[in-house]
């Protein structure tokens, strides 16, 4: 059973369905053996282990084709808990031998598929499922599943793609219209967008010349590197003296070896 946080509202959480179909709910699964006379220990699928796990309940099990268990079911005896673990009695189960034998079964129970939670502002995840996703009148997107977290559900929607996360909560979806199913949802601005490039952090001021600055550094460097493995140009060469006699190229000293 999934349900959001939040005040209730008649009005938008609750919608009937006029078509009545069965289905199946997964409870619990048989973990363990415990004690001696065909006890199980039960890992609880369920938020409703009191309506669930009752004297008299029908179980539907999950096991493999080869299981002498398949297509067969467990009616409940008893259920109690033992240091935190539930556990539970069944019928023609009375030692730990034929309790081995239904390790890791899981167990299903048949209910109206239109079939509310008690509670208020509640539904269970087969009725969430697939629903489509409607934002201003857009549809975005089907749920895909939820998954729950400690503080809130996340409610998993496939947009094209990708999948997003949203928290089922009222502020963020404030209908479930199960009748035409649907759910309209109001995200945080950004959950549904490809980011705007105009809203990209602008390069810092600077950082362009900065750049030019030290590409014309290294060019220079890399023209006083040249310049030193050979001779160097003309427009290097020193100026004369004001007050020196220029000479005839002839008379120029010859350069030494």
């Amino acid at each position: 059973m999934r349900w959001r946080r939040g005040a209730a509202s008649v009005s938008t959480w609750w919608t009937p369905i006029p078509e009545r179909t069965r289905t199946q709910l997964r409870v619990g699964r048989l973990v363990k053996a415990h004690g001696l006379k065909g006890a199980l220990k039960i890992e609880l699928y369920t938020d409703e282990p009191e309506r669930r796990f009752t004297a008299g309940a029908e179980f539907s099990l999950q096991v493999p084709t080869s299981s002498k268990w398949h297509r067969k079911t467990l009616t409940m005896t008893d259920f109690k808990v033992f240091n935190g673990n539930p556990v539970g009695f069944f019928e023609g189960i009375d030692d730990r031998a034929e309790a081995e034998t239904l390790v890791k079964a899981v167990l299903w129970v048949e209910q109206d598929a239109t079939e509310l939670p008690a509670e208020p502002d509640a539904w269970y995840q087969h009725q969430l499922a697939n629903l489509e996703v409607w934002r201003d009148g857009v549809m975005v997107g089907r749920i895909a599943r939820i998954d729950p977290m400690p503080a809130q559900d996340l409610l998993v929607i496939a947009n094209g793609d990708t999948e997003v996360l949203l928290p089922f909560v009222r502020a963020f979806v404030p209908t479930v219209d199960l009748q035409n199913g649907r759910v309209e949802i109001t995200p945080p601005n950004g959950l549904f967008e490809d980011p705007d490039p105009a809203d990209a952090e602008p390069e810092p001021r600077g950082a362009g010349r900065r750049a030019d600055a030290a590409e014309a550094d290294a060019d220079a460097s890399q023209a006083d590197a040249d310049a030193t493995d050979g001779d160097a140009p003309d427009s290097a060469a020193p100026a004369p003296e004001a007050d020196a006699e220029a000479q005839p190229a002839s008379e120029a000293a010859p350069a030494k070896d």
